[in-house]
């Protein structure tokens, strides 16, 4: 399939070059071929006019009446002249053996024509003096001196156009594989999400039935429907998991698709991350882990952490972190705020520090993704595998960045930086 599609990128792509490459060297054909054919009759032109202006001051009659008349300036740009009489027979000619050609002559001005046999590019003027006829003038020039070089010309250009197809063809067919390489990703991850996530809802749902049938089977047996107190708390915390997953799932779809509701206001990350420790610290004790809030004192400000966002999905983002740091660790969890001054802005750097199992090195890069989990050692953790997923996806929508250190066996930091 992308393959298919990559090879229609790369064809559009040549055949839209190939036609503005054959454009431009048929315009450049015709151009020089019509500055040759310009040059040529100006030539002629010139040649005429000085013939004419010859004729006339001299007299017509003082001209040689001999067939042959050679001139060095016309024999070097191969212009050969003939005069013919009032009747139209030829008088005198610069060619070693008179044109078989049928004179064409306009009675005022200049006729200008192509042989169709010798291919000789001629010139014909009606030599008048006194209001009669006296003769007439032609002047002829070698056709070849057009078609040769034009012939030439679209050999050149007819090479070179070819190779340039080529060029393309190839850097088309490179380009195309650049470009649709995202859309492979893309696609692999979209496979690989639904994927996970049907594996991730087909397991709740697998237990919802289980409990239900067993209920059901419990009610044949007794002859009337009874649920345990036991199974309905099992189908509620599944059926809550189940929902918590689904929930996640729609934020991730709508983040990604740009939908995704946001009410920015200023908030106080202070207050706000106050907020979130104390709700915590009920997680944090039932563990035995230390959860610990420190503020950089700041005289910069009266406010010195307070930025634009959304209260509700920034709550959201250092619940999951916060939460993460306690499920890992049985010691401290230490939230750490501060005002940094990065150029010519500041941000606010929260840094959110555990002293756990840590993370290995090689699961750094794959931390952030969805439905990942490190190893065995964390699976044993309920939960679906997308809070840090859902982190990145808000720290985004809030132009900041979050970043993860680990050493293994010694703890994690997860550090968020917004812009004020």
């Amino acid at each position: 399939m992308f393959q298919t599609t990559r090879f229609r990128l790369a064809l559009w792509y040549t055949i839209t070059t190939a036609i503005l490459i054959l454009l431009f060297a048929t315009g450049v054909y015709l151009y020089v071929r019509y500055t040759l054919v310009e040059r040529i009759d100006d030539t002629l032109e010139h040649v005429i006019e000085l013939m004419e202006r010859s004729l006339l001051l001299d007299g017509v009659r003082n001209y040689p009446q001999t067939t042959q008349v050679n001139e060095p300036s016309l024999e070097d740009d191969h212009i050969d002249v003939e005069w013919f009489d009032s009747d139209r027979h030829l008088v005198w000619s610069t060619l070693n053996q008179p044109l078989e050609i049928p004179l064409n002559p306009s009675l005022y001005g200049i006729t200008v024509t192509i042989t169709p046999v010798e291919q000789f590019r001629q010139i014909t003027k009606t030599i008048i003096m006194d209001g009669q006829v006296m003769g007439y003038l032609r002047v002829s020039h070698p056709w070849f001196e057009v078609t040769k070089p034009s012939r030439r010309l679209i050999i050149d250009l007819g090479l070179g156009s070819s190779l340039m197809i080529a060029c393309v063809a190839a850097s088309g067919w490179f380009l195309s594989g650049i470009a649709i390489k995202p859309v492979i990703d893309s696609y692999q991850s979209l496979r690989q999400f639904t994927a996970d996530a049907s594996h991730e809802l087909r397991n709740p749902i697998a237990m919802i039935q289980a409990n239900v049938q067993m209920a059901l089977a419990e009610s044949e047996i007794e002859g009337k429907l009874h649920l345990d107190a036991q199974q309905l708390k099992v189908i509620e915390r599944i059926t809550q998991r189940l929902g918590r997953l689904v929930n996640d799932l729609l934020f991730l779809a709508r983040s990604d698709s740009g939908m995704l509701q946001m009410v920015f206001q200023p908030i106080p990350l202070d207050a706000l991350l106050i907020e979130v420790t104390e709700e915590q610290r009920i997680l944090a004790t039932q563990k035995g882990v230390n959860l610990k809030l420190e503020l950089t004192e700041s005289d910069l400000e009266s406010e010195p952490f307070t930025i634009a966002g959304d209260w509700d999905q920034l709550v959201r983002l250092f619940t999951n972190l916060i939460s993460n740091a306690i499920v890992y660790t049985q010691e401290i969890v230490t939230v750490k705020l501060s005002r940094l001054k990065k150029g010519n802005r500041y941000h606010i750097q929260i840094e959110i520090s555990d002293r756990g199992c840590g993370i290995p090195p090689e699961a750094l890069n794959h931390i952030f993704e969805r439905f990942y989990r490190v190893d065995s050692a964390r699976t044993h953790v309920s939960g679906a595998g997308l809070g840090l997923a859902i982190a990145v996806a808000i720290v985004e929508n809030h132009q900041g960045q979050i970043k993860v250190e680990s050493k293994l066996n010694q703890g994690s930091t997860f550090i968020v930086s917004l812009p004020c």
